[in-house]
């Protein structure tokens, strides 16, 4: 378990975060010194402009990639130095990651997508399939569990998406772009349904957008220039 600020557990700590690109003799300061504690149900927005470091950050929390400097706790375990084989444990049980392009796997249904991620874990806290159920029923594809993804609209499969990121239950979720190649009805629904897992489940979300509409949906907004803080 994480600490706590009153009843309010911390999910995420980022604790003076920097990374440093090397691009031929030029050094990239892609984030400078980034402090951060989001807590339990949570839904923070990261927003800014391009080349301001919310990817970069995001790729840092997920374990995606390792800070030049600084610390990086989920839910009180400290990824920061962490060994690939444990670090690809937690990703998997503690981070569920949403994608813009929401990379299911083509050949397998919404269901097998879903429950992919259970057959992975290390130690499995749900039975696979009837996991996949209850969460694809929960996000209103009750009637889609066995198509592919080729034959869901992109709302519906950015909801697969978020049904498997669900999967293990994790404490955390990542969004980058979720609704990037949605129509605003559909970005509506998957907006809704983060929302809703949220409140139910306790999860917290952190999403990068560059949509203010969107950042201005969520409980606290984080605002990212040249790799700072700014608001």
């Amino acid at each position: 378990m994480g600490n706590t600020n009153g009843n309010q557990r911390v999910v995420l700590r980022a604790t003076d975060l920097t990374k440093d690109f090397a691009l031929g003799s030029v050094i990239v300061h892609a984030l400078r010194g980034v402090t951060l504690t989001i807590y339990e149900r949570e839904m923070v927005g990261v927003v800014g402009p391009s080349g301001s470091g919310k990817s970069t950050l995001l790729g840092l929390i997920g374990g995606l990639d390792r800070p030049t400097s600084g610390r990086i706790e989920i839910d009180g375990v400290d990824i920061t130095d962490m060994g690939e084989g444990r670090l690809t444990e937690v990703r998997n049980e503690r981070i569920g990651f949403i994608f813009q392009f929401f990379n299911l796997i083509p050949t397998l249904t919404a269901l097998e997508n879903v429950a992919l991620p259970i057959q992975f874990a290390r130690r499995p806290r749900f039975d696979p399939e009837r996991r996949a159920r209850e969460l694809l029923d929960r996000l209103g594809l009750a009637d889609r569990l066995h198509h592919r993804p080729m034959e869901l609209s992109g709302g519906q499969q950015q909801r697969v998406a978020i049904a498997r990121a669900l999967a293990n239950n994790p404490p955390l979720l990542l969004a980058d772009e979720p609704t990037g190649n949605l129509d605003s009805e559909a970005s509506a629904v998957v907006i809704q349904a983060l929302r809703d897992v949220s409140r139910e489940t306790g999860t917290t979300v952190v999403l990068v957008t560059h949509d203010p509409e969107l950042a201005g949906q969520m409980d606290r907004v984080v605002a990212l220039a040249d790799g700072r803080i700014v608001g």
